[in-house]
């Protein structure tokens, strides 16, 4: 008979299979075949270098519970713990041994909306970036015999129109006819086609991180004292911190019951105005310069202007409908969160 030394025994069911097994180092082949030990799932990352995707691998990665695969145009590693396959969507390559291996698909890859000016090849990379990347994995998970649980696609509040208005626009709301509005009808339809695999499409508000996008735009005119609103200031902003975006990506992953499109906001958005004064309260700065009129983005911007001047009140009823719970409803707390150490 073995002899062991008696320890602790861990009350969760993972605990006790690992105490069994490897504590107590029983050989029986009855035993290991009975109890097995839990494996890792794997998750393909599109876009995985991106503000969203950055993040989410650190989160899956911090649960212990998900090996993370980044499909990318490059081979480089940015991460020691992540699996960098490539793809060329414009010749129609993906890496098919790395399709099939994998249990779920998320999909971020798009060309950024905001870094350059919105000229025509501009305009035409931001479309193409989203519609033929999401051709690809449509077709790819038609044809492959694969194991994928779930596949979550992206698309954005754009969808409803710069100038939707101010009552809440839930998932059944008609797009808009600007440029980012019909970018979006672009991207979800060939994931709306998807028919051999549980597909949900997060459409996702105004990601407020301390890392990139809208929020640190706001931050560094503020934090100048040259802060102000933009145009007149009442427009809508539809926001979401980025780890609860990152969690409901998680959650939409794991539970079977997340399908269709979805708004992805916080609970509580506020306007232009209000999140100008929240941020700077939170950096502790004046406002006392007028606001920012309209003709001046148009003339500085041109179309791009319809970015800082969109109205979208975008419902978060169909989410929280999921069960899943926000860290940060408020935007206060959420700017805290983010920015109140500097």
């Amino acid at each position: 008979m073995e002899r062991y030394e008696k320890k602790r025994v861990p009350t969760n069911f993972i605990g006790i299979k690992w105490l069994l097994c490897k504590e107590y180092q029983l050989k029986t082949p009855f035993l290991k075949a009975i109890i097995p030990f839990p494996t890792m799932k794997t998750v393909i990352i599109t876009g995985g270098t991106g503000l969203v995707g950055t993040r989410l691998t650190e989160m899956l990665l911090a649960s212990k519970a998900y090996k993370v695969v980044h499909f990318s145009r490059s081979s480089k590693k940015t991460h020691p713990l992540v699996e960098v396959c490539k793809w060329d969507v414009e010749r129609g390559e993906i890496d098919e041994q790395a399709f099939l291996e994998a249990d779920y698909l998320i999909h971020l890859a798009g060309a950024n909306v905001g870094d350059k000016a919105w000229i025509e090849t501009r305009k035409r990379e931001i479309l193409d970036s989203r519609t033929y990347s999401t051709q690809l994995l449509e077709e790819k998970i038609r044809k492959l015999s694969h194991r994928l649980k779930a596949f979550i696609s992206t698309s954005a509040i754009g969808y409803y129109g710069y100038k939707s208005g101010d009552q809440p626009k839930d998932e059944q709301g008609r797009a808009g006819d600007d440029f980012l509005a019909q970018v979006c009808v672009a991207w979800e339809k060939p994931a709306l086609q998807v028919r051999e695999v549980r597909t949900a499409i997060l459409r996702i508000g105004i990601v407020l991180s301390e890392k990139g996008g809208a929020l640190e735009a706001m931050r560094k005119p503020i934090a100048l004292y040259a802060g102000a609103a933009l145009g007149s200031g009442k427009q809508w902003v539809s926001w979401i911190h980025l780890d609860d975006l990152c969690r409901f990506f998680i959650f939409a992953m794991e539970n079977e019951s997340v399908k269709g499109i979805y708004n992805a906001v916080a609970p509580n958005p506020v306007t232009n105005e209000e999140l100008t004064k929240i941020i700077a309260k939170t950096l502790h700065k004046p406002l006392f310069l007028p606001a920012v009129p309209e003709a001046a983005l148009y003339l500085l911007l041109g179309e791009q202007a319809q970015m800082p001047l969109s109205n979208i009140y975008a419902s978060h009823l169909k989410m929280a409908e999921t069960g899943f719970e926000w860290e940060y409803e408020q935007a206060q707390k959420a700017v805290q969160n983010l920015l109140g150490k500097r």
